[in-house]
């Protein structure tokens, strides 16, 4: 059974959570059977080069679910059990970024232990997309979609005709919706959306106050990505700072000769501008939080450590919204909620 576990070193899902699902995956589609025999703790540790504390963790939460039943000075065995009844779900995400692996913990934590949950990522890549909705389109009973994709010269889009097709191939019952409002999805389906133009724009507004004292906003928006992000989000920039009067400038990146200036805000998407930035605040005298602002587009355990002002969605609502209308069978469209969190560094 060992060949079956698999264990991906660079996956963002905990360790001990991808060999339970290795091994409830493989139960459920036939590699693995009743009174089939699992590694011990001290062989999957050694083959997969894993801690046996990471192991244990795993086994015990197989107990609990009472997956496998371990027999004195005999071993451990997949046990008889209602497996395959679960409701199966999938988390089918862009990528696996901080943020979608919050959503994907809350929405495991509020699922709880009679459903069974895989994550799997298309990495904003259209074919990938169309390919492993056509391969899983009948082995799923949800199926949670986010939809943002990249162009060939790097830049965002979200709905295509493939896409859309593929989606509408999904039954409604079973279709999870998530992130954006532009679609040609037609159907009563679950559906939470975030509004990208009007979340920044209403967020900013709400940090009105402290923004006021400075005289230039950046935004650092990369404009081509592996990993794009929505245009919206400069339609609500560029709102915001019409509306305020703001002189503004949109660049793509904090490069190594980028300067940073005395009285001047700037907002960052990626983690990379951010860190980039704050060593260049570090290399002057401007003092962070009055001579020179930053926020930062979605938090992260990173900005939380570094005090970084956020404007951002709450993923983990988003997660424990998306299960709740699950279980409770409820077909409804709600807008996902977008905060403005200021820690000082503005």
């Amino acid at each position: 059974m060992i060949d079956y576990i698999r264990v991906d070193s660079d996956s963002m899902v905990p360790k001990y959570l991808q060999i339970i699902n290795s091994i409830i995956y493989n139960i459920s589609n036939g590699n693995a059977k009743v009174g089939d025999q699992v590694p011990s703790i001290n062989k999957l540790s050694q083959e997969c080069y894993l801690s046996r504390d990471t192991v244990e963790r795993a086994y015990r939460v197989l107990k609990k679910r009472k997956v496998i039943v371990s027999v004195h000075g005999r071993g451990t065995f997949i046990a008889e059990n209602q497996l395959i009844q679960k409701i199966k779900v999938l988390f089918f995400v862009n990528k696996l970024s901080p943020y979608k692996m919050m959503m994907y913990n809350s929405f495991l934590k509020e699922m709880g232990e009679n459903y069974h949950v895989d994550i799997k990522s298309y990495h904003c890549d259209e074919s990938l997309f169309v390919e492993l909705i056509e391969k899983y389109k009948s082995s799923y009973d949800y199926y949670l979609v986010f939809p943002h994709f990249r162009t060939e010269n790097l830049s965002y889009t979200s709905f295509t005709d493939k896409v859309n097709n593929a989606i509408n191939g999904i039954p409604k019952e079973k279709l999870v919706l998530l992130d954006s409002r532009h679609h040609q999805i037609q159907g009563d389906f679950i559906e939470i959306l975030q509004d990208f133009e009007n979340d920044i724009f209403t967020a900013l507004q709400k940090g009105q106050e402290k923004i006021a004292k400075y005289n230039k906003l950046f935004l650092v928006y990369p404009k081509k990505a592996f990993y794009p992000y929505p245009t919206k989000i400069l339609d609500g920039f560029r709102k915001y700072c019409f509306c305020n009067n703001f002189d503004f400038e949109i660049i793509e990146e904090i490069s190594s000769g980028f300067q940073v200036d005395h009285k001047n805000l700037y907002i960052t998407i990626e983690e990379e501008d951010l860190v980039n930035l704050i060593n260049k605040i570090n290399e002057t005298n401007l003092k962070l939080g009055s001579d020179v602002g930053v926020i930062s587009y979605n938090d992260t355990p990173l900005k939380q450590l570094l005090s970084i002002t956020v404007i951002s969605t709450d993923f983990e609502a988003i997660g424990e919204q998306a299960a709740k209308m699950i279980m409770e069978n409820r077909k409804e469209k709600v807008k996902a909620p977008f905060y403005f969190l200021d820690r000082g560094s503005i």
